[in-house]
Parts: C-alpha cells; sequence; structure tokens
C-alpha cells in the first residue's frame, strides 16, 4: 500500500511517499481502508519532533480518519468487514490502510460521506470535550474562542451556540470571521487590528469572558486570560501561533479563574467510553443537521506535503482533507 512516510523530522518537504507493508489487525484491532483523513494542526507539529508525543520513527502521520473495515482482529465484536467507518487513530492516517484500536472506530452515519466522516472526530470530539467536559459550559454563558475560523475552533463556535453560549469569535481576518457568523458567532473580533482584551471586556459589559477556548497561543493567551470574568475558565487547547505562553499565574488567583488543559487525544484513550458518550451526541446532534463541518479543500494523498504547508502557513478555512 501506499502511505506518507516520516523518516525524519522536519518540513512537510521530507515526507515520503513510498510503498509500505499492509497493516494486519492484532487483537480488539481493525484494519481500516482509507478513504479520507483530515489534516489537523498537531499534524504539522508531529512531524518537526515538536508534538507532546513523539512517536519512533519512521511513522506515518494523520490521526482523523474515515474509510471502510478490510479485516477484524479477535475480540472484536461491534465491527464486520466492509462496514464504513470513521474515527481516531494516534499515527497512521495518511495512507491507504491503517490498524486502529476498535475502541476508537464507529459506524458511519450513512447520509456522512467519508469527507465529512474524516472531519468530525478530532474537531467536535476536542471540542465538545473542552466545552462539556472541561468548561461545563452552561446555557447563557460567554464564550470566546480564538483562532476561531480553523478547524477546532469553527467546532467550538458551532456547539457553544447549541449549548445555549453567547459565542465571540476571534480570528486573524474579516474573511475567517464572516465564516465565523455563518458558523453562529454573536459577535466577531479581528485580533489583528483590534485589542483582543479590550473588546472582550466591552462585548461583555466589562464583565469579561466565562470559558475562553484557545487553540492558538502566542500572544494572545495572556490577553484572553486577562480577560477572563471570575470564576472563568481557560481551555488549552493547543498553540497554533507555535509560541507556547509563560502566563503570570498570580492572574489565576486574582480572577478566582481556572486554566485547564484540553487534550482530546489522551482522553479517547484513557476513557474510552466516556469518549464514545460524548460521540454518540455528537452523531445526534448530526443527524438533526446541527453541525456541518466545513471542507476548505480535498489533497490526494501524494499531495498531502501541499496541504500540510497550507496549515501551518494558516490559509485554511475549517478542514482540509486528504483523499485516497
Amino acid at each position: 500500500m501506499k502511505a506518507i512516510v516520516c523518516e525524519q523530522y522536519g518540513p512537510p518537504s521530507d515526507l515520503v511517499y513510498k510503498e509500505v507493508e499492509s497493516p494486519q489487525p492484532k487483537k480488539k484491532e481493525v484494519v481500516v481502508e482509507i478513504k479520507a483523513c483530515s489534516v489537523n494542526f498537531p499534524d504539522t507539529l508531529i512531524i518537526q519532533g515538536l508534538y507532546q508525543f513523539k512517536p519512533p520513527l519512521p511513522f506515518t502521520p494523520g490521526s482523523d480518519i474515515a474509510g471502510v473495515i478490510k479485516s477484524v482482529g479477535e475480540g472484536v465484536k461491534h465491527l464486520k468487514v466492509g462496514q464504513e467507518v470513521f474515527g481516531f487513530v494516534a499515527t497512521g492516517g495518511f495512507a491507504e490502510e491503517v490498524a486502529a484500536p476498535a475502541s476508537g472506530i464507529f459506524p458511519k452515519p450513512p447520509t456522512m460521506d467519508f469527507p465529512t466522516a474524516a472531519s468530525f472526530m478530532m474537531a467536535y470530539g476536542t471540542s465538545y470535550h473542552a466545552l462539556k467536559d472541561r468548561a461545563k459550559l452552561k446555557e447563557g454563558e460567554t464564550l470566546v474562542v480564538l483562532g476561531a475560523s480553523g478547524g477546532v475552533g469553527l467546532a467550538a463556535v458551532e456547539l457553544g451556540k447549541l449549548m445555549g453560549a453567547k459565542v465571540i469569535a476571534a480570528a486573524s481576518t474579516d474573511e475567517k470571521l464572516a465564516l465565523c457568523k455563518e458558523y453562529g458567532a454573536d459577535e466577531t473580533i479581528n485580533y489583528s487590528t483590534e485589542d483582543l482584551k479590550k473588546r472582550i471586556k466591552e462585548l461583555t459589559g466589562g464583565k469579561g469572558a466565562d470559558v475562553v477556548y484557545d487553540p492558538v497561543g502566542g500572544k494572545y493567551s495572556e490577553a484572553a486570560l486577562r480577560a477572563t470574568a471570575w470564576e472563568g475558565r481557560f481551555l488549552v487547547i493547543g498553540f497554533a501561533a507555535g509560541d507556547i505562553p509563560k502566563i503570570p499565574l498570580n492572574l489565576a488567583l486574582l480572577k478566582g479563574c481556572d486554566i485547564v488543559g484540553v487534550f482530546f487525544g489522551s482522553f479517547a484513550m484513557r476513557t474510552p467510553k466516556a469518549n464514545v458518550q460524548n460521540t454518540m451526541e455528537l452523531m445526534q446532534m448530526f443527524a438533526k443537521g446541527q453541525l456541518k463541518p466545513h471542507i476548505h479543500g480535498i489533497y490526494p494523498l501524494a499531495d498531502t506535503q501541499k496541504a500540510l504547508e497550507e496549515m501551518m502557513n494558516r490559509n485554511v478555512r475549517g478542514k482540509i482533507i486528504i483523499s485516497t
């Protein structure tokens, strides 16, 4: 089978498109013939050796997959050969096939095409876990989403509205913010041209944000934390800006607020039953037409390097897909 292989840490141009051995399922695993895999920002970090964990070289990046069950390992009861599925793997998604733990693979709804299914798990799984489990977002609260036009950000905007929050979307261009408005944002902030802290305060009547969703990091994190309300929750999602900020901890004391880490991949693997419950709830929302992933573009597997470069250059709104 064909796969994208990271043989040494570096930029997307260092990745190799090559023939590799097809996987075989171990106990409680399935092999999925991949039809689509979405690109997520962590993919750009893991190939550079900059992510929270470093898989041993060589490896194939990619985690958000959709496809068809090719074979089933011992002990797998809920999935069968030929079934259309989607799910999450630690690595291996940018390939024609992948072996995956069966606990992270779910039947694909008939109304969901493969690109949409591949856009779902990481973005909506991360955002729902963050808002529901970590922030415990309540109806009527104010949610500020940084990097709001990206995959996880746009999902947070959608879910925040469904959960009854007032949603303020923050992004770097007016074009990106227009998309956020289409997905339900009540207010917007262009943090390239506006003072983030000042605008959050203005849009919340001086109170500040009850919840801040931050997949960006860099210089925006402290400004947003300073605009967090008393007993607010600041969600640490990731660092798309490239810099991990150093936060003055006296801000947490003065505001009585929580700085909360969100690591969806670890949550899904450590507590699979809770992840299954969240996924089922998200599937119900999708079935009702309440969730609609935005597909920015679709690239063939051989052009994965170009797709990753688009992500690194922050040109992507919503999700970008690798198709096999």
